[in-house]
């Protein structure tokens, strides 16, 4: 990243997501802040702030702030959880240099700007914000009847929506649906 951003661009990099909101928050005048929304080992330097968390307070300390996200994978729900938090631009990791001056200039300008390989709203992978519910009723232990119950649909409803999880995530069967899901922060 730093070799990408060298020409044109002061980069100063922090160890973790918390000491590079202090900074934003204690010196200010920054233009732009890339933050990895990654997950982290427990134990590691930066487990207090998550990648969301950390968007959010830097949108907090310095509203002005341009802020590209630097996720994992280019997946239309990792975009949207990081455009949603407040950054102005998404990318993965996947992405090329010069897309991530692409993502830092759109930042600059306050444009929005999301990784090309993101597939678009509504693509093939996406679930309902029902298929999610159902989703995390299973991964909690539920059984179909206990999310029919929890959520006041019938049984068989549920069961259709679980066999449409299973095709959106190419998952083989429910275990796998929730792994994927986990994986992919579609779940908690």
């Amino acid at each position: 990243m730093r070799n990408a951003l060298r020409d044109g661009f002061e980069v100063d990099e922090m160890a973790s997501r918390t000491e590079a909101v202090e900074l934003v928050r204690d010196i200010g005048s920054f233009d732009v802040a890339v933050i990895d929304m990654g997950s982290h080992e427990v134990g590691s330097a930066d487990c207090s702030l998550d990648g969301k968390e950390a968007i959010r307070a830097l949108r907090k300390a310095e509203p002005g702030l341009g802020i590209v996200a630097h996720g994992e994978r280019p997946e239309r729900h990792l975009a949207n959880t990081a455009l949603q938090a407040g950054a102005s631009a998404y990318l993965a990791r996947t992405a090329a240099a010069e897309l991530l001056k692409r993502a830092v200039n759109a930042a600059l300008a306050q444009e929005s700007f999301v990784d090309p390989a993101v597939p678009p709203p509504g693509s093939r992978g996406k679930l309902t914000r029902r298929q999610r519910e159902i989703l995390q009723l299973i991964a909690d232990g539920g059984s179909s009847a206990f999310a029919a119950r929890e959520l006041g649909l019938s049984e068989e409803t549920v069961k259709t929506h679980t066999k449409n999880v299973l095709g959106r995530l190419g998952a083989r069967n429910r275990t796998h649906a929730v792994a994927i899901a986990l994986r992919e922060s579609l779940i908690e």
